[in-house]
């Protein structure tokens, strides 16, 4: 048996009140990893027709081969479904120790179907689940949910939860662990609450770590990682890098010099005063702690206090993301308001990018004159923005319509061109017209618009792995079709994706051998990649993202760029397209039945069902 895996499954029926278990297939494990690329197995595996809101879809809650080891920022767990937000495949990430734990407690991951009748909470411990009522917490928020079950089992108990958002179905809800850690995107909240389950408390101890199938190769293979990572000749490393300082907020100053900062709803480039919230000014005005994840050195997460109204709030994490859509995005650059709205965002478990995308689409439409007056918001609205994400998380008034996701609310008010979406997810924090990368990145993303699908700024602003020019469109499809199959092989690991920033395929491989006892070169872990990346294209041209769906806003293809570094600049999608495509082997964004059998994902006719 491969090591670093607990060769072991919970299949959780919620609708019979059943759990059961079983091993996990090793040609699964070979093909598909663990994480993001075995919960993505399971979910095309169960249909891409099923609708996401439905008992049938499958909720999976799923680690990795190094998950819970000593690998270096080894602190993920992947949340995997068929997104209510874009109907197709989608897979969202937490830190922590709630992957950590899982495999402690005897599990590489837990499958979830059906729905209960009433609220239910999953116990995991000592290599079994138990379904547990949990009336008494429904309606409560993902702090309140975390604090009253962790009192009931324990401090060192590791909890996952909904909050009202996920409750309400809001499609872009998520799953939030007691460290204030969230699987962010895709609305696996909203498939939560659709199954009526708030919480999974995970019991796990330290003492049943996997070891190593070699170990005086693990000892190798962690030292070159470890070299990597604190490497003081490489301003990338994260542990001597800006990640370490300013969090992942240490990118605010940069976009927006360069005109690849989206603000007001992307009508500019960039936005004056966005240093009130850049990662230099939090961490010297706003800064408590640095906190950190599982076998972590780097210590991204900064644990912060803002004030509102004479009443100071504490919470993690002034994102870069969540501080740009729920301030710059919005016209609004006061670090307190920006801050108490991320801390709003994670009290009822929702994504900040999706929510303040859609306020954003609001307050467009309002200038424009689109919606009323009494429902409207202008730029920079502070209490405004506040009483609207909790009439998003509980869906009173227009915040029942912004529940849907911007797209959907676009659409509805007849003006679908508001919304910047990709396959009905909203952009994240980069401009494409700034970063060309970026774009080529949100189109043909396979969750929607996504920045972590293909990380291109590594290159474009950082210079990892080689330093691109980021108004050049010229090689970018192929760069992107790279990112994204490192990304999905590191996903499926599960290892945070900042450690790209240092380490390359060369050590995955050595850590992967390592561990699992399983040797892979470089060119395994890349086809890896490239078949997990496939799968999930072919389900999402399977549940109806055909030919045409990689694309991108107008505003981004045809409106100039107005400010910063890329003044008078537009994406250049087609031609990236079309180099992208070449190197993919897809046909207009389908998988073509060659491509599958050739990656061994299905045979014969089985690619036309």
């Amino acid at each position: 048996m491969l090591g670093g895996y607990a060769h072991k499954l919970a299949k959780i029926d919620l609708t019979a009140g059943s759990v059961t278990y079983e091993v996990p297939k090793q040609d699964d494990l070979e093909k598909y990893v663990g994480a993001r690329g075995l919960g993505v197995k399971y979910v095309y595996d169960n249909g891409p027709k099923v609708d996401p809101l439905s008992p049938d879809n499958l909720l999976c809650f799923m680690n990795g081969p190094l998950s819970g080891t000593a690998a270096k920022m080894s602190g993920r767990l992947c949340v995997v479904t068929k997104s209510p937000l874009t109907g197709g495949v989608t897979d969202a990430h937490m830190g922590g120790w709630s992957a950590a734990k899982l495999k402690w407690a005897g599990f590489d991951g837990l499958l979830v179907k059906g729905a209960s009748k009433h609220p239910v909470y999953l116990l995991v411990k000592d290599g079994a689940v138990t379904i547990n009522d949990a009336s008494s917490l429904w309606g409560l928020s993902v702090h309140e949910t975390c604090a009253a079950l962790q009192k009931k089992h324990g401090e060192d108990a590791d909890v996952m939860a909904i909050g009202q958002a996920g409750e309400n179905l809001v499609r872009f809800a998520n799953w939030g662990n007691n460290d204030e850690r969230y699987a962010g995107r895709g609305g696996t909240g909203a498939v939560g609450g659709s199954k009526k389950l708030k919480a999974i408390v995970v019991l796990g101890k330290r003492e049943n770590q996997p070891r190593p199938a070699n170990p005086e190769a693990w000892k190798e293979a962690d030292k070159q990682a470890s070299a990597t990572i604190n490497d003081p000749k490489n301003v990338t490393a994260p542990k001597k890098g800006g990640l370490s300082l300013y969090g992942t907020n240490v990118l605010m100053n940069i976009t927006n010099v360069i005109g690849a900062l989206p603000a007001h709803n992307g009508k500019n480039t960039s936005m004056p005063g966005a240093e009130n919230i850049s990662g230099e000014t939090i961490r010297e005005t706003r800064l408590v702690k640095d906190n950190t994840c599982h076998a972590c050195p780097v210590a991204c997460k900064k644990m912060v206090e803002v004030e509102i109204n004479g009443k100071k709030i504490r919470f993690e994490s002034y994102e870069y993301e969540s501080a740009w859509a729920l301030g710059a995005h919005q016209g609004n650059v006061d670090r307190d308001w920006v801050g108490y709205a991320i801390y709003l965002c994670n009290l009822y478990g929702m994504d900040t990018i999706e929510a303040g995308n859609a306020i954003a689409v609001l307050m467009e439409a309002t200038e424009k004159n689109y919606v009323s007056a009494a429902d409207g918001m202008k730029w920079g609205e502070k209490e405004g923005q506040a009483k609207m994400l909790e009439m998003i998380a509980m869906r009173r008034g227009i915040g029942d319509k912004l529940a849907e996701g911007p797209a959907r609310f676009a659409q509805g008010i007849g003006h679908p061109e508001l919304a910047l979406t990709v396959k009905g997810q909203a952009i994240p924090a980069y401009d494409p017209r700034g970063l060309k990368g970026m774009g080529i990145a949100y189109a043909t993303s396979n969750r929607g618009a996504c920045h972590l699908r293909a990380y291109t700024p590594a290159s474009e602003i950082l210079g990892v792995p080689v330093k691109t020019d980021p108004l050049a469109w010229e090689g970018k499809g192929k760069l992107t079709k790279l990112f994204q199959d490192v990304s999905a092989f590191t996903d499926s690991l599960d290892l945070c994706k900042f450690s790209q920033f240092a380490e390359g395929p060369e050590v995955y491989a050595a850590q992967f051998s390592a561990y699992t006892g399983k040797t892979v070169t470089v060119e395994d872990i890349l086809l890896a990649g490239e078949r997990i990346y496939n799968l999930e294209r072919h389900y999402n041209n399977l549940a109806g993202h055909r030919e045409g769906s990689d694309s991108l806003p107008k505003r981004f293809t045809h409106e100039p760029s107005d400010s910063g570094g890329s003044k008078g600049q537009v994406c250049e999608l087609d031609k990236m397209l079309e180099e992208y495509y070449a190197d993919r082997g897809w046909v207009n964004g389908v998988v073509p039945q060659a491509k599958l059998a050739q990656l061994g994902i299905v045979s014969g006719s089985a690619a036309d069902d």
